[in-house]
């Protein structure tokens, strides 16, 4: 979302098609470890998930036009791509923290945050794999990438050298 604005939830919600929209969570839990023998304490553990394009991202996804309330597609979302892990927990109105909109792409963004136990957030991290969704988003780095062709490794006029 290049050319995003703050928006207000009430009126993301007036707006009626084409515009979507998106749903992301960030999903945390106060953490008591530390880091390299006890030097460097930990404050949070956050959820994060590799995206399709090679970044870290939260988990979410476009809310289905059908769902009474952004929290249940959200919900929805998040019971796919990250599994029954997410049963202990749902998301509400009161976890929502701010909208961005893209006009050009017709979009809105909206973000939760949701503070978990470390226990309920592990149980996430642990069932992910088993997933309905689960790694469908990322694929082997060279199938992103177009191939060179050999005319592009290799000019033309190279090939009378060889």
């Amino acid at each position: 979302m290049a050319t995003s604005n703050k928006v207000e939830l009430a009126e993301a919600l007036a707006l009626g098609p084409p515009w979507r929209h998106l749903c992301y969570a960030m999903l945390y839990a106060p953490s008591p470890q530390a880091l390299f023998g006890g030097r460097i304490p930990l404050r949070y553990a956050v959820l994060m998930y590799m995206r399709f394009d090679g970044r870290l991202g939260f988990p979410g996804g476009f809310v289905d036009d059908h769902s009474p309330s952004l929290e249940d597609g959200l919900n929805k979302e998040l019971l796919r791509k990250l599994g029954e892990g997410v049963s202990t927990f749902s998301m509400a109105t009161t976890d929502y923290r701010s909208s961005l909109s893209d006009a050009r792409a017709k979009v809105v963004a909206h973000f939760y945050v949701k503070c978990l136990t470390l226990e309920q957030l592990q149980a996430v991290e642990t069932k992910a794999p088993l997933a309905k969704e689960y790694g469908l988003e990322v694929g082997p780095a060279w199938e992103l990438l177009p191939l060179p062709s050999f005319s592009t490794l290799c000019p033309s006029q190279c090939l009378g050298l060889v």
